[in-house]
């Protein structure tokens, strides 16, 4: 690590150092694309009609459809 001065016990970056630290940053249309990805992502996460809870609601009556297929045992004949 070429900008933490590990010559104590607890390496540090120091502020001044971290000044002159070079952070590269993609160009628009790379953070444009990433933010749409973002955006989608939390859609599937957080929208109650779809996305997750929707995902979960119909697991939830696949599990219920087969248990109750399981259980339900006919009369011997």
């Amino acid at each position: 690590m070429d900008y933490v001065s590990s010559g104590m016990g607890n390496p540090k970056l120091m502020s001044n150092v971290m000044s002159q630290i070079k952070v590269p940053i993609p160009p628009l249309e790379e953070q444009e694309r990433i933010v749409s990805i973002l955006d989608k992502f939390d859609a599937l996460v957080n929208d109650l009609s779809s996305g997750l809870p929707a995902e979960i609601r119909a697991r939830r009556q696949q599990y219920e459809h087969y248990r109750d297929r399981l259980l339900t045992f006919r009369e011997a004949a």
